[in-house]
């Protein structure tokens, strides 16, 4: 089992930043990929940024050049910094985590709001 609680969503204009981080507790060692999704009301969930073990990244076409995912060594926290954030990236913002053993995690999501 991986638990995972995300944090640092809220309210910002358009053109702030946020930081979202995602706590992550449990069978850390099984985990060979994160990610952060997204879900605006309205919309299907849909994947924003993703880790993987080697560090390798890949984002949404939409956020690129913007949004940033990153991870420390020991997969306790998983962090995506978005900059220069639009009315459109407004969604609940969750983190997942991908396992060797085929199974995936999320956490309860955290609400972006991007509005002046």
């Amino acid at each position: 089992q991986v638990q995972l609680v995300e944090s640092g969503g809220g309210l910002v204009p358009p053109g702030g930043s946020l930081r979202l981080s995602c706590a992550i507790s449990g069978r850390i060692e099984s985990i060979y990929a994160m990610g952060w999704y997204r879900q605006a009301p309205g919309k299907q969930r849909e994947l924003v940024a993703l880790i993987i073990s080697a560090g390798n990244t890949n984002y949404a076409d939409s956020v690129k050049g913007r949004f940033t995912i990153s991870r420390d060594n020991a997969w306790n926290f998983v962090y995506l910094q978005m900059n220069s954030l639009k009315s459109e990236d407004t969604a609940v913002y969750y983190c997942s985590a991908a396992t060797t053993t085929a199974s995936s995690y999320w956490g309860q999501g955290t609400q972006v709001t991007v509005s002046s």
